[in-house]
């Protein structure tokens, strides 16, 4: 929480040099998620018992992050034992000088409790402080949404990080999926999507030998919706223009039917190295990954696609129940900075489609400034184009949602990531 690295590739690296049950391994992942989930307002109460939080170290002010959490915001750890476990974890990390004020502070903590003078509705930081999202987000979804819409936004909590698999459609019948279901362990249940699954229980997924022979594939249902709404058939050239890791890649080519070509474009080289790998573990022969940068103009693909879509960086705000860090990381600036990225994928890769074709700009973002703000300047500026209805095969649930500006998904109303995706025709 102090260091920089996201929270999953953190915990990954830490289990891996310790030997502990997987329930062990749970509830340390749910602690942790949860601090960083709720770190605003752990940081308010902590506040309250310490002169100057900034002065402390890292490590020190997580210690307490965490056992605030378990004492605060938990029940499954009884309260002495969390501070007994803080006051050992600060021994244990060389800072026996700092085991009083950690003690101190905890037991405070405990103490006063049912009587923090938390902020009320109607004030200023209540919000910000109780949701744990920095001020200037808040206030830009208060801006952008009704207000129920926005409350729903920023209370939103992901109640059960389930993981999101879908069947290779190239490779696996529904009758063979069903049967690699049936002899798992893993809880699944179906989602809104066909030949989708939300799995529970299942451990170390990405090494599980189903998965390493390409049975099926780890992705959420907002992207797939994105590559629905490309709508991709058996013999199109189709580009995905910002392609790495490669998730929506494959799931175009497998809707191909292994023909046609998809080209999937990366500017860095390791990541278009992820892509080969998918293409590979999958059995795709279609995909076609080069290491391009899509702002820069490539003539020779100048109106040659079917389809473009472009997946463009953006701030990750609509995933924010899933990677709670990201809140925290983003400012003011890096949507503006993103925002005008954007808007060069759009003008830059527009002139790869083919008159009659299909462009679909997504991200997986809740903001504005990057979803229908973006689409209203392109079209303004490209008459060429016109927005386009979405596929019948996206569910009608979410379809319904879906306005002259695009289709917004919303985590808290829509249960799927936050996805903006609009579909766009070239006369």
């Amino acid at each position: 929480m102090n260091d920089g690295a996201y929270a999953s590739l953190s915990l990954d690296e830490v289990f891996q040099n310790m030997r502990l049950s997987q329930q062990d391994k749970r509830l340390a992942a749910v602690i942790v998620y949860k601090t960083i989930e709720d770190l605003m307002k752990l940081d308010f109460a902590l506040g309250q018992f310490l002169k100057d939080a900034e002065a402390l170290t890292g490590n020190i002010r997580n210690i307490l992050r965490l056992s605030a959490c378990q004492i605060l915001l938990m029940d499954k750890i009884p309260d002495f034992a969390a501070v007994n476990e803080a006051v050992e974890l600060t021994r244990a990390c060389g800072m026996e000088d700092m085991t009083g004020l950690v003690n101190g502070v905890l037991r405070s903590l405990i103490r006063a409790k049912d009587e923090l003078p938390w902020p009320r509705p109607g004030d200023e930081n209540h919000d910000s402080i109780m949701y744990s999202v920095p001020q200037w987000m808040v206030d830009v979804i208060k801006e952008s949404y009704p207000a129920e819409t926005a409350q729903g936004i920023l209370a939103y909590r992901n109640p059960d990080h389930a993981i999101t698999i879908r069947r290779n459609l190239a490779l696996v019948s529904k009758k063979e999926m069903d049967a690699v279901l049936e002899r798992k362990t893993w809880e699944a249940e179906p989602a809104t999507i066909e030949d989708v699954y939300h799995i529970k229980g299942a451990s170390s997924i990405a090494q599980d030998a189903d998965f390493l022979a390409g049975k099926f594939s780890i992705q959420g249902e907002g992207s797939m919706v994105a590559v629905m709404a490309v709508q991709p058939k058996v013999g199109m050239s189709v580009l995905d223009a910002c392609a790495a890791p490669g998730g929506k890649t494959c799931l175009m080519a497998e809707l191909m039917q292994n023909t046609g070509r998809v080209h999937a474009w990366d500017v860095h080289e390791h990541r278009v190295e992820l892509i080969y790998a998918q293409a590979e573990r999958l059995r795709l022969y279609n995909v076609r990954p080069a290491v391009r940068d899509a702002t820069v103009y490539q003539e020779r693909f100048d109106e040659s696609m079917d389809a473009v879509l472009i997946d463009a960086p953006c701030t990750g705000t609509g995933v924010m129940d899933n990677k709670p860090d990201l809140k925290y990381r983003l400012t003011p600036e890096q949507v503006t900075e993103l925002a005008e990225i954007q808007h060069k994928l759009l003008d830059v890769n527009a002139r790869y489609v083919k008159p009659g074709g299909v462009l679909v700009y997504s991200t997986c973002s809740i903001l504005p400034q990057e979803n229908e703000q973006q689409v209203k300047r392109f079209l303004e500026e490209h008459p060429e184009f016109t927005m386009d209805s979405l596929p019948a095969a996206i569910p009608e649930q979410w379809r319904e949602y879906a306005t002259e500006k695009g289709l917004q998904l919303l985590p808290h109303r829509d249960k799927v990531e936050g996805f903006y995706i609009a579909r766009m025709k070239k006369a």
